[in-house]
């Protein structure tokens, strides 16, 4: 299978245990109408700022499927946060990438800044505390997002993606950022070997993408390795690497899924093995993703 061919998603119709309620938006963005689907967690105080966290659906997804493919919902219950999702042009973002975003020159930086601007003024949004996650097309425009709006995330996370190395795209500021990548990928390679044109080595392997940041954000070459437990027995391991500025507190973090593929852990086998590689039920990828956020927010 080709690796641009199929950068996939997201085919899933999981029901979560969530209690909050959840609305469609719609903004104008250079005379494009850009929809988004809003959960806001139960129990929130309408006189309180949340932090957002704005979570980016794969190539051929839409942000309904992603509220519920990366389902946050639980967690946004218990730790009060709002959540958006937005839908890409053409089932797709331009993250540098061809895809049909791309192609059509749709300005999804723009529309990102923008929902961030609504989403403060709408729904009381912590201004310091917006977050950007998305898997695999989503994944990567969240790396570019890293790189062109660090004044308005405060972290992000990538599953299932890296960045493109042939686009102007470079980190401007110190960001945390977390990389969860499966080793067994069959779309977005893990050695970042991929073939585009006669070409190699259009993206960032996983292991240059946090090299990437961990000089951008003056992180110790030297991570803390940790071996998580094998507790689901699913031929996955998981192995986290975690560089630390110790002056300030600014993280990188990469996820090594071991045999495991193009998927979210934790989540559902949306598509056969043959096609994306196996789930890896050894961590939850809501869950770690979320403690990761929490812990930083934008200078006031």
């Amino acid at each position: 299978m080709k690796y641009f061919s199929v950068l996939v998603l997201l085919f899933v119709t999981a029901v979560a245990a969530a209690r909050g309620r959840q609305e469609r938006g719609e903004i104008m963005v250079d005379n494009i109408s850009r929809s988004f689907v809003i959960y806001i967690p139960d129990g929130a105080n309408a006189t309180q700022k949340l932090p957002v966290l704005i979570s980016l659906h794969g190539r051929f997804g839409t942000g309904a499927q992603m509220m519920t493919f990366a389902d946050f919902r639980p967690i946004a219950d218990r730790e009060k946060f709002v959540i958006v999702c937005p839908d890409g042009i053409g089932k797709s973002w331009n993250a540098g990438l061809k895809t049909p975003a791309n192609r059509k020159g749709i300005n999804d930086v723009k529309f990102i800044d923008q929902l961030i601007t609504y989403m403060l003024n709408t729904y009381h949004g912590d201004a310091q505390r917006v977050y950007v996650t998305g898997m695999s097309n989503g994944g990567f425009l969240s790396s570019r997002l890293a790189c062109e709006l660090p004044d308005r995330v405060a972290a992000i996370a990538a599953v299932g993606a890296s960045m493109d190395k042939y686009q102007d795209y470079h980190p401007t500021k110190a960001i945390p950022v977390m990389y969860i990548q499966g080793t067994k990928d069959p779309l977005v390679p893990f050695d970042g070997v991929a073939k585009r044109g006669g070409g190699r080595g259009v993206i960032y392997s996983h292991a240059d993408i946090l090299k990437l940041w961990t000089d951008a954000d003056g992180c110790s070459p030297a991570p803390a390795v940790t071996n998580l437990p094998d507790s689901s027995d699913d031929g996955t391991s998981v192995i986290k690497e975690e560089y630390t500025n110790l002056k300030t507190g600014v993280k990188v973090v990469g996820y090594t899924i071991t045999d495991g593929g193009h998927t979210w852990p934790g989540g559902t086998q949306y598509l056969p093995k043959l096609m994306i590689g196996p789930v890896s039920h050894n961590m939850n990828a809501c869950e770690v993703i979320w403690d990761f956020f929490k812990g930083y927010k934008l200078a006031e």
